[in-house]
């Protein structure tokens, strides 16, 4: 493409746009690395080509998800400040057509029903992933079509940016795998309700839908209204059943969340709805508890005992698994109940990670290395 006023135009347009949607990709995969790293763990489970898998590489999966934020923070900073265009062309290229084509085979198979391009900040279909990277390939061709211009900057100031991006994101990222991450986009975010409503006088309702054959139109009755309307043999021969759907306050805003007890019952709405406090430990990892985690656990739930504070265990190991570990551990009176193991790692990321929550809000979160700030700063007294 040769250089005038008009591809400059384009060019500083094209990369704007693409270096504004990277970084705000990498910055939002950097809040979260760990949730990164469990995505790329789907994906290597989920795919095969042939007799290929990728299960071997699962241990690297964190390393993975570092180098992927930071590259994508990186190109994205590049390209706003037109550093070593070059590079960023090659880079660019290379990442869009890894993309699309990656979220093509994704669009068609469904193996991975979201490709976590924008971590939990946005939720995107398999299909409106590759339609977003299809319209991104646009300007990443003008842009690599640009790339033999005579970069305006000096080769110096070009690497200092280039440099500082990838430090950057390496300590940001870093930060938020050795804590709870900065931001959370998650629904176990502090201070949201994990239930519609709480309180005695509220019912869960059922609805159903039904069409009326002769003008088309569809309406919604509430079930327990619907017992008259049965009764009337015109008006169901006149009507066909469309839907229905259950209103229930008290379901909990995260999908696939249950605390089972070993006799098999779900307790989840009981402790979250709770007028107490009630500790939930997370363990969705028992083979990965380090003895700091141990540790933490331990101090956690002699603090829980001493201030009579409501404390329960959720895990997805096997009950002789967890029972041999509590044991072990002089922890063999803490309740433990079972959940999804992607239903914890939703919950808090630290393994262990610790979450308090009373009527049905999360008052508190902690990573197993911030006990202390919980243990000496949070004042459990609060009405």
């Amino acid at each position: 493409m040769q250089e005038n006023k008009t591809t400059k135009i384009i060019d500083i347009v094209c990369r704007v746009f693409v270096g504004l949607v990277f970084v705000m990709s990498g910055f939002v995969k950097g809040v979260d690395p760990l949730g990164t790293s469990f995505k790329i763990q789907e994906y290597m489970t989920a795919w095969s080509f042939g007799g290929i898998t990728f299960e071997w590489a699962l241990p690297f999966a964190t390393f993975l998800a570092m180098a992927l934020v930071t590259v994508e923070f990186t190109i994205g900073i590049m390209l706003l400040f037109n550093a070593h265009r070059k590079l960023y062309s090659w880079l660019l290229l290379l990442m869009m057509v890894f993309f699309t084509v990656t979220t093509l085979f994704d669009a068609i198979t469904n193996k991975v029903t979201d490709c976590g391009c924008f971590g939990d900040f946005i939720k995107l279909t398999n299909w409106q992933t590759f339609a977003k990277n299809i319209v991104l390939m646009v300007p990443t061709v003008l842009i690599f079509l640009c790339r033999r211009w005579n970069e305006p900057r000096r080769f110096e100031r070009n690497s200092l940016i280039t440099i500082f991006a990838v430090v950057a994101m390496v300590i940001f990222g870093l930060y938020n795998i050795g804590n709870e991450p900065c931001i959370d986009f998650r629904p176990w975010k502090v201070g949201n309700r994990m239930v519609a409503a709480t309180g005695d006088d509220m019912e869960v309702k059922s609805y159903l839908s039904y069409r009326d054959k002769n003008t088309g139109k569809v309406e919604e009755f509430e079930s327990a209204k619907l017992m008259d309307y049965y009764s009337d043999s015109l008006w169901m021969a006149s009507h066909e059943f469309v839907d229905s759907r259950v209103e229930d306050p008290y379901e909990i805003e995260a999908d696939g969340f249950s605390m089972l007890g070993p006799d098999d019952q779900d307790y989840a709405k009981e402790f979250i709805t709770s007028q107490d406090y009630v500790l939930i430990a997370t363990i969705h990892h028992l083979d990965k508890v380090g003895d700091d985690g141990t540790q933490a656990l331990t101090q956690v739930c002699k603090f829980a005992n001493e201030n009579n504070i409501n404390m329960v265990l959720l895990t997805c190991a096997l009950p002789e698994e967890i029972e041999a570990y509590l044991m072990g551990n002089n922890l063999d009176d803490l309740p433990y109940y079972f959940a999804d193991a992607t239903a914890i790692e939703t919950m808090v990321r630290s393994n262990p990670g610790f979450i308090l929550v009373k009527d049905a809000t999360v008052m508190g979160k902690w990573h197993h290395r911030n006990v202390n700030k919980m243990i000496n700063n949070y004042n459990f007294s609060i009405e």
